[in-house]
């Protein structure tokens, strides 16, 4: 199982499969483990997949996570889809998931995730991130911490640094 890096920099093994959108003509079948399911499905099969600690949902870039509605904190574990490291719109789901839907558990960042992006994505609310294969995961915590301070604010402090500054 490949790992996973965790908000605070540290390294664990990822126990959840990202499980792919089905072809047209077949069904959602999840393994027999903690899965991450497409969140169209996830809502269509809401009576199937209620309750179930061990299925989580992946949201692509194009979709709106106000499809959740209240179920939002139902989900033990919401990942967002980078498709490709210039599309900036999964930092957008993060915060409308954190801000706006107050999503209280993990939120992770799956895809074309780079070591560039890590702090932006934790300002933006993410707390789990499953870097690409080919990146040295050993670097993540230094790139999580690579600004001391940011000068927006965003879901990690939500005072802007003007305000913060002492006199």
């Amino acid at each position: 199982m490949p790992d996973i890096v965790l908000q605070d920099g540290s390294i664990k093994q990822d126990d959840w499969v990202v499980v792919s959108r089905p072809e047209d003509g077949d069904s959602l079948n999840p393994p027999n483990q903690k899965a991450l399911i497409p969140v169209d499905l996830w809502l269509a099969g809401y009576e199937r997949y209620a309750g179930r600690e061990d299925i989580g949902v992946w949201f692509d870039s194009h979709q709106e996570p106000e499809t959740l509605g209240d179920k939002v904190n139902e989900l033990t574990v919401i990942a967002v889809n980078f498709p490709k490291f210039t599309d900036g719109r999964g930092y957008s789901i993060g915060r409308l998931l954190r801000e706006r839907m107050g999503y209280q558990n993990e939120l992770r960042a799956i895809g074309d995730v780079l070591l560039d992006q890590l702090q932006f994505m934790k300002r933006c609310g993410f707390d789990a991130y499953a870097l690409r294969p080919d990146k040295d995961i050993q670097k993540a915590a230094r790139c999580l911490g690579f600004f001391s301070q940011g000068y927006q604010a965003a879901t990690d402090t939500d005072t802007p640094l003007f305000r913060r500054r002492a006199g």
